[in-house]
């Protein structure tokens, strides 16, 4: 790792040369919609009980044109712009950009564990109700601290006379991630959808009359769009948008080959794969007494090893621990992490979403290596590739300051599925609360969650040490 901090350096001349990316060739993204694109149900006008039926890439072309605009990245982060847009994302310095804070509530699941739910704004007293709710994953180890979420929370969630759209928005952090403890003998993984679909039983019974808009970064990407496909008429989200998926797609989104191609480079295996190998065995290792709590568990038992480990690549870390403790029985435990890889990948079930999605990679991501452009052939699905920008990267020029281009067509993306996109969706299972005080649905008696303390203001803008950001 020590050859990266050679480039920490360059990242901090960013402040004396943001002012333009001038001269670079042109970086038109390239844009895929299904030959035959689904017709959604829209209102005419913002607030307007009159609907018109419109085909999705009519729509897109018309209310997310920054999507079709030219992504030129700053001049000194362009050549070998993959890895030093990466590098950027992970040792620049952001705290003074785009500051929240957050309501926490903590959620206690059927299992045992634990979810920590992060709402903004903080001052809800001018929204109604039914304001759209930005429902955001965040990538492997991050959580709602990391600049990439808030870059584009901070307008989202802003009030509409301060030039932001005036949601609400919820980081649903991943088990044991930005201060969130662990409680039962399970972590996480890009397959394991449960808990994103327990805290969405949460938020629909806390706000049943708002739409909830789907934002997924790298690995919260996968899980996002393995929960959709699996929910399919039945999700409730209405709509989801997926950054970086942490997939390495020779076909759309495949764990398996993404793993294959982080090896295959020297900056890729000892780089990057290490630097989230790293990240997971520190996560275990603020975590081992909850993990440790039954010496009888398969996740218990599978630690000594795992402590073991030296420096590991991602592969190791989930051969080792991942393919066990990733997700509940009887899905869980794998028998290699190549078996883990191959069933949460998500390049086989792209094609059963059936609410709006749209997928933004850049090509010269050095963590997702291939990236298809057919979107499983769903009408639903857009796919937009862009010349570069890294792995959540994607830093131009901004007024002043060095800002992500993905930011605008988010926004405009969240703007059009928020205000004007009337779901047709199938009705999610009917709620109810039990005699324990857990949320539930029919049909998943095994799944449920309730609001327990320890929740509270934090402060949404710092991070966790022993954990590298931006991945």
């Amino acid at each position: 790792m020590g050859s990266l901090f050679s480039l920490v350096a360059l990242s901090f001349m960013g402040a004396f040369f943001s002012a333009a990316s001038i001269g670079l060739p042109d970086k038109t993204p390239l844009i895929h919609f299904s030959p035959k694109p689904a017709v959604v149900t829209v209102r005419k006008s913002k607030n307007s009980n009159q609907v018109e039926r419109q085909s999705l890439r009519t729509l897109v072309e018309t209310k997310c044109k920054s999507l079709f605009t030219e992504f030129r990245p700053l001049w000194w982060l362009y050549k070998f712009s993959g890895h030093l847009q990466t590098m950027y994302c992970v040792f620049g310095d952001f705290s003074k950009n785009d500051h929240m804070w957050y309501d926490r509530k903590m959620l206690r699941l059927i299992d045992g564990g634990t979810l920590g739910l992060d709402f903004a704004p903080i001052d809800t007293s001018a929204l109604n109700d039914d304001a759209p709710i930005v429902v955001v994953k965040h990538g492997l180890t991050g959580g709602s601290y990391e600049p990439y979420v808030r870059a584009i929370l901070h307008r989202a969630c802003a009030p509409v006379e301060a030039g932001g759209l005036g949601y609400r928005a919820v980081v649903v952090n991943f088990r044991g991630c930005a201060g969130v403890p662990i409680t039962s003998p399970q972590l996480y993984s890009a397959g394991h959808t449960d808990d994103l679909r327990q805290a969405l039983l949460y938020i629909s019974k806390l706000y049943p009359k708002a739409p909830l808009l789907g934002l997924g970064f790298s690995l919260g990407a996968n899980v996002m769009t393995r929960y959709l496909a699996e929910e399919g008429e039945k999700s409730r989200l209405q709509s989801a948008c997926a950054l970086a998926c942490l997939t390495r797609p020779l076909e759309p989104w495949d764990l398996e080959q993404n793993n294959i191609g982080l090896l295959s480079s020297f900056l890729g295996k000892h780089v990057y794969s290490k630097g989230m190998g790293g990240n997971l065995l520190n996560l275990l290792k603020r975590h081992l007494h909850a993990l440790q709590a039954d010496p009888e568990h398969r996740v218990a038992k599978a630690i000594p090893l795992t402590l073991e480990l030296k420096n590991p690549t991602l592969e190791k870390f989930d051969d080792t621990f991942t393919r066990v403790a990733g997700g509940s029985a009887p899905i869980f435990p794998f028998a290699t992490a190549h078996d883990y890889y191959r069933y949460s990948s998500s390049h086989y079930v792209v094609k059963d979403i059936k609410v709006p999605f749209l997928a933004i990679n850049a090509a010269d991501d050095p963590v997702v290596r291939n990236v298809p452009m057919d979107g499983g052939g769903n009408g639903l699905v857009v796919m937009e590739l862009t010349n570069s920008g890294g792995h959540l990267g994607w830093f131009q020029a901004g007024a002043g300051f060095v800002d992500r281009w993905t930011t605008k067509p988010v926004l405009e993306w969240l703007e059009l599925v928020g205000e004007y996109l009337v779901p047709e969706m199938g009705n999610p299972a009917p709620l109810f609360v039990d005699d324990n005080g857990y949320i539930k649905e029919s049909g998943r008696l095994q799944l449920g969650c309730k609001e327990i303390e320890g929740g509270g203001i934090i402060n949404g803008n710092g991070g966790e040490a022993g954990t590298l950001q931006g991945l």
